[in-house]
């Protein structure tokens, strides 16, 4: 019988792109590029994961130049884009990083993410990912795609850490830099 992981255990959060940071529309400007909008809350969200050690790495089955740009700008160093396989691809970086399924959580919104979901100790859906998704998923977010879907998991993670009242405090008094959010 798999033992159940804990908050604590999550040394690695594995998040899916499209429908998870943003709401799942691709978007061409006239000139061909591809547009995408992120929400900041997800990039506060990267900023407080990585704060108490937690690395964050990016998977998606689609390629832009817009994610490596939003990852450099949050200090995201794993990314892998074009992933045909997402369980094989997430295999890989759990194995590369020296950690374990059990350490890791994954969050994604639809069919092609059920295969890591299956393997990470915490799975987790935004509340608009796809019904099949949501119902692998061992966290249930309340938040949509691309509206702070990955920030509320980080808080959820930390909450249950017990990390994040301690976090909030430091922001009450002014001590962190929130920069490149």
């Amino acid at each position: 019988m798999r033992k159940m992981p804990r908050a604590a255990d999550i040394k690695l959060i594995v998040s899916d792109v499209d429908g998870v940071w943003t709401d799942g529309r691709i978007i061409y400007a006239s000139d061909g590029s591809e547009i995408k909008e992120f929400n900041v809350r997800d990039g506060l969200g990267v900023k407080l994961a990585q704060r108490v050690g937690i690395t964050v790495a990016l998977l998606t089955s689609r390629k832009s130049p817009v994610i490596e740009r939003r990852a450099m700008e949050l200090g995201i160093v794993d990314v892998q884009q074009g992933a045909a396989n997402k369980l094989i691809e997430t295999e890989k970086l759990v194995e590369r990083l020296g950690m374990s399924f059990n350490q890791t959580v994954y969050i994604g919104d639809d069919l092609p993410d059920l295969g890591p979901m299956s393997r990470a100790g915490i799975s987790a859906a935004p509340a608009d990912a796809a019904p099949d998704v949501l119902a692998a998923a061992t966290w249930k977010l309340n938040t949509a795609g691309g509206r702070g879907a990955f920030r509320e998991l980080v808080e959820r993670l930390l909450r249950e850490r017990g990390e994040w009242d301690a976090l909030r405090e430091e922001f009450a008094i002014g001590k962190p830099e929130a920069t490149s959010i």
